[in-house]
């Protein structure tokens, strides 16, 4: 099966080559943790080896902004737009929920006249003041990724979590039975230093890696490195070593 690659080896081998085309993936994190960062790279890798346009939907930055911060890796987003092959637009949840919904709307019309093939959505937490209630506020994200599949479009959306270390409060993940592909990052703290971990959680219609790798952001972008070996608890935000586990466990009580 065909897979659209993000340009980051590690998590392309993670996903079994990639995401499967059109379909809505999702990557949370806490801030800081590089979610906007692996989005850029998985534009910028369509649009540079795959001849395949990209949109960027944002609603908290200019896009000067992803000028800049794309610019620190070598990418040349501004460049890419004056070429046709990257738009990137500021609006809000409101309006681009209304214009999926619509015909001839504006991301339709700049699918069509870019071939876009890519889209980051940065980011679907502010969704979240469109409706209070859970279920509605489910549907709402529900049609409005829709849409987006609709338009022949393989999605990246970005979610904040509240968790900076440590798991997340209990029922704030209603987009993830909404999403086919839901990738988890974290801040662990490990001998007194923080290291970030990424985790795929469920990837619909394919088989996946099920363990925790580390990964860095560097001056070339995101690189997922090696497995976290001899440790559990991980994802906890403070992992201990297995040994120390067996100790506690067994040979202090």
């Amino acid at each position: 099966m065909d897979r659209v690659k993000t340009g980051i080896k590690g998590l392309d081998e993670m996903l079994s080559g990639g995401f499967l085309p059109q379909t809505a993936n999702l990557i949370e994190g806490a801030p800081g943790t590089g979610k906007t960062t692996i989005g850029m790279q998985f534009i910028y890798t369509g649009i540079t080896q795959f001849n395949e346009p990209g949109l960027i939907i944002t609603f908290e930055e200019f896009p000067q902004q992803y000028y800049h911060d794309a610019a620190a890796f070598g990418w040349d987003f501004e460049q890419l737009e004056k070429e046709g092959k990257l738009k990137v637009i500021m609006t809000s949840p409101e309006v681009t929920r209304l214009d999926v919904e619509s015909v001839g709307g504006m991301i339709e019309t700049y699918v069509a006249q870019m071939g876009a093939r890519r889209v980051l959505v940065d980011s679907i937490t502010h969704f979240e003041r469109l409706a209070q209630d859970p279920v509605e506020l489910r549907s709402l994200e529900y049609s409005f990724i829709n849409g987006l599949k609709r338009e022949g479009l393989t999605c990246l959306l970005t979610r904040e979590s509240p968790a900076l270390l440590g798991e997340a409060p209990e029922g704030d993940s209603n987009i993830a039975f909404v999403v086919d592909t839901y990738v988890l990052l974290r801040y662990v703290e490990i001998e007194s230093s923080i290291r970030k971990a990424l985790l795929v959680l469920k990837m619909r219609g394919s088989d996946h890696e099920k363990d925790i790798r580390q990964f860095e952001i560097t001056g070339h972008g995101v690189e997922v490195r090696s497995k976290f070996e001899g440790r559990e608890g991980i994802m906890s935000g403070s992992p201990r070593r297995m040994a120390d586990s067996f100790v506690e466990a067994f040979v202090k009580q």
